[in-house]
């Protein structure tokens, strides 16, 4: 499908954790979307001119809607927690290559580091069979019960020990002996280098999301590239998602 602009309708954005903001929007791009992809929205200020991506935490086709959850971090993001219900919003869509989703009835672990934790919710909706989730925080979490919601059973991490184990998610994998079929992950790189290994030591095929800035989002600019055993690649077209294996971390 080819990517399009297009305004965008904001119908929620509200704050659910510290910096954390949950956005709906109706949006003609929620039929093409895919579990793992994102879109890329305009700040439209005159002054941050680049789109910045953002990843698809759900789905609505019936409603012809797309959630995302963000952190406000940078100028753009933080001009996007101001936007209220009725606003519109010129968004870029949909972009990059989304999870392959295995509809077997076998274990699904779902591993998720801070802000990379929204994208694993759609594909924890679309997936069948038992459904394991793992959640790392630095302090406090989100989303653990919008997972549950869709019959995952949530261990979380915390850096600090606010909730669930302190430590980290391999820490927690290792500790909870966590073994399934297909290991589905998106967060900071150190994090998708080590359960990649996990992955590899118990026979679990891995795919990682991969987080890097971006400027065009179209594979145009070459200013996301990662370095894999088949050359180097752009994240936002041929990824986000890849074969964990075939990352050289």
């Amino acid at each position: 499908m080819k990517k399009r602009v297009e305004q965008a309708i904001i119908l929620r954005n509200k704050e659910i954790a510290p910096d954390i903001f949950d956005m709906v929007l109706k949006t003609s791009l929620s039929q093409d979307a895919k579990a793992g992809q994102f879109i890329k929205l305009y700040p439209d200020n005159n002054k941050n001119l680049l789109p910045r991506p953002i990843s698809i935490c759900e789905i609505d086709k019936e409603q012809g809607t797309l959630r995302l959850v963000y952190q406000k971090i940078g100028e753009g993001t933080c001009l996007f927690s101001t936007m209220k219900e009725g606003d519109t919003i010129r968004i870029l869509g949909t972009c990059g290559n989304g999870y392959k989703l295995f509809e077997d009835d076998k274990i699904h672990i779902f591993v998720g580091g801070g802000i990379g934790v929204p994208p694993l919710l759609e594909t924890v909706k679309q997936t069948k069979g038992e459904k394991i989730v793992i959640l790392g925080f630095r302090s406090g979490q989100f989303l653990k019960e919008d997972f549950e919601k869709y019959g995952a059973k949530v261990y979380i991490a915390t850096d600090d020990g606010s909730v669930g184990f302190k430590g980290n998610v391999i820490e927690l994998m290792r500790k909870e002996n966590i073994q399934g079929d297909y290991i589905y992950s998106c967060g900071p790189k150190p994090m998708l280098k080590a359960l990649t290994s996990y992955g590899e030591e118990k026979g679990i095929y891995t795919q990682v999301s991969m987080e890097e800035r971006m400027a065009c989002g179209i594979g145009a600019c070459v200013g996301c590239v990662v370095d894999t055993k088949e050359g180097r690649k752009k994240v936002c077209k041929d990824g986000p998602v890849f074969n964990g294996l075939d990352i050289i971390f």
